[in-house]
């Protein structure tokens, strides 16, 4: 295992760090350029992660200027908020089109505008002004890129079609391309910045990750998709690596046991890239000091004195689903903060009350099974959605209604085609025959659709509706269920995180996105939780106690709705397990 010794790392002029939300992404980044500040190096920090505490870190106001940092001399850091870029380009592009198409069209306008896309393409544009700099690379020695670009972003930005497409010639129905529209004029500039990010002797690639499966899996999927897109440099920092002399207690014992088998099992294409670990710590890494000290403070050795947090359990909000009666529940949040595993706690334990219960998955099947374990459950039946059968089966409807097309706008559809948003509304398709079930039995959805693909879908049918284009047709079931999701008496959505910084924010804007579209959840689930178990040892107690500044947000974002699962010694599998876990 070998550690992060920065001195040994083969960095380049840029350094672009990527990773799921969570990882420590912002960590590392700060980590890599406070070293390198302090060995004489001349850096700057960028900074395009609207979940960035770069600001709290360095104690100094950023914003898009870089900011000299006073305690790290050779030091400049930058802050862009994406969000605010985001709105921005969206007014830039659907301003001039306001009282002068008619309002349904604006509508379809400036929700296409509004998912991650968007927020992503805006924040490319920022960067690029800097990585297209020739004057700025000469003042520094390496410039650092807190959080990449998506392999899907850099193949649809260098795509030629693209800088001809605008929306209101878009006929591909709810879609991604939207984004495109304001790019015209900034040719020249992505091209010599997509030009750099292939350059090995230019760019590096940090993908940081966690000794946890679904992280890994992320990682693994990032690592190939940004290497077909030909950017080679890669290297692979795991951060959150628990190792330490004395065994623990029984919670840190298991801790460590599932980060080893994680690693053990990690995917292929992480054996690849060289491989760099960075040690687990029980605090926020919220000031320069803190940074300092990452890699050589010693782990604690004294148990914590500590009282479990006596926060509502899941069986909870499970009494409130059976009051309500059947209807639909969804389980929502990023992944790998437990959706799947939540959903089949609710689903067993509304089995287990005498309720028919219908658990609606897009996993593969093995992973429910391993869940759900043998199980003689007449009233519980598990259906599962193949998403990658069913994009295709969207696919080819889209391409079938675009007649036909040039190869370039071909390849365009393509790679629109790929986004995150096509398979969501695949999906979502596919769910609507199950989901109108409900109300002869609970409709438990393990993976369900954000607020802005809702809105997408319904702003398509009207868009589509008032231009006559039938290209993009929502399908009769979808078009009557999206009144249903908007019915609290029918509709129930949980928002499932964990108790850290950026699964948090990230929730907190799943669930901006969902009241936007007129959905306002049930409650939050805060999974695998140190803060509500008992352990008092030395380490793990010292983070259960760190939880409690997200406890208090959470309890502050879901107005005192919320539920939490404890971290467990062993993975959760089986129906009786799960019932036993849903009571906590």
């Amino acid at each position: 295992m070998q550690d992060f010794l920065i001195d040994e790392l083969p960095l380049t002029p840029f350094v672009f760090l990527t990773g799921k939300g969570g990882v420590g992404k912002t960590s590392t980044a700060s980590l890599l350029a406070i070293t390198l500040a302090d060995q004489g190096k001349r850096i700057l920090l960028v900074s395009t992660d609207p979940a960035s505490n770069l600001q709290d870190v360095f104690e100094t106001e950023l914003t898009e200027t870089p900011k000299e940092i006073g305690d790290v001399p050779n030091l400049h850091v930058a802050n862009f908020d994406p969000e605010q870029a985001a709105a921005l380009y969206k007014e830039k592009v659907v301003g001039p089109y306001r009282g002068v198409l008619p309002d349904l069209v604006v509508q379809s306008m400036e929700e296409q505008l509004s998912g991650a896309c968007t927020v992503e393409i805006a924040a490319f544009d920022q960067f690029t002004g800097l990585l297209s700099s020739r004057e700025l690379r000469g003042q520094y020695d390496h410039i650092l890129f807190d959080t990449a670009p998506t392999g899907h972003t850099l193949r649809l930005l260098s795509l030629p079609n693209a800088w001809n497409v605008y929306l209101d010639e878009n006929t591909s129905g709810a879609s991604c391309l939207g984004p495109l529209a304001g790019l015209t004029d900034k040719k020249s500039q992505y091209e010599y910045a997509t030009e750099m990010l292939r350059d090995e002797t230019v760019t590096t690639l940090l993908l940081v990750a966690r000794p946890e499966e679904s992280t890994l899996t992320e990682a693994a999927r990032a690592y190939k998709e940004l290497k077909e897109t030909g950017m080679k440099h890669t290297l692979l920092v795991i951060n959150g690596v628990l190792q330490s002399e004395d065994q623990g207690d029984a919670y840190r014992q298991s801790f460590i046991k599932r980060q080893q088998l994680a690693l053990e099992n990690m995917p292929a294409e992480l054996l690849e890239p060289q491989r760099y670990y960075l040690p687990y710590v029980t605090a926020s890494l919220a000031s320069v000091a803190d940074i300092r000290g990452w890699l050589t403070k010693s782990p604690g050795r004294v148990p914590v004195e500590r009282e479990a947090f006596r926060g509502d359990r899941l069986e909870t909000f499970v009494e409130e689903l059976e009051q309500a009666g059947p209807g639909i529940v969804m389980a929502m949040g990023k992944g790998g903060v437990g959706k799947t595993t939540v959903a089949s706690m609710i689903a067993t334990s509304l089995a287990d009350r005498g309720h028919r219960v219908i658990l609606t998955t897009t996993d593969p099947a093995s992973h429910v099974e391993q869940v759900m374990g043998e199980m003689d459950q007449p009233l519980l039946s598990v259906e599962r959605i193949d998403p990658k059968r069913e994009t295709e089966r969207y696919r080819d409807t889209v391409f079938k209604r675009a007649g036909e097309i040039s190869p370039e706008e071909k390849a365009l559809l393509e790679e629109d085609l790929n986004s995150p948003c096509t398979e969501e509304i695949a999906v979502f398709r596919a769910f609507a025959d199950t989901v109108a079930r409900a109300g002869e039995a609970f409709v438990v959805i393990d993976t369900a659709p954000t607020g802005h693909t809702l809105l997408l879908l319904d702003a398509t049918e009207a868009y589509h509706r008032e231009m006559e284009r039938s290209t993009g047709e929502v399908p009769e079931a979808v078009r009557l269920l999206l009144p249903k999701l908007r019915d609290p008496a029918f509709t129930h959505v949980l928002i499932t995180t964990l108790p850290e910084a950026t699964p948090v924010y990230e929730a907190s804007r799943l669930q901006d996105d969902l009241i936007r579209a007129g959905i306002r959840p049930q409650g939050w689930i805060v999974n695998q939780s140190l803060a509500v178990t008992d352990t008092q040892d030395a380490i793990l107690g010292q983070k259960a106690e760190n939880e409690h500044r997200w406890i208090q947000e959470i309890e502050r974002l879901s107005d005192d709705k919320a539920a939490y699962i404890p971290w467990m010694e062993k993975q959760l599998t089986g129906y009786h397990t799960l019932l036993e876990a849903v009571k906590g």
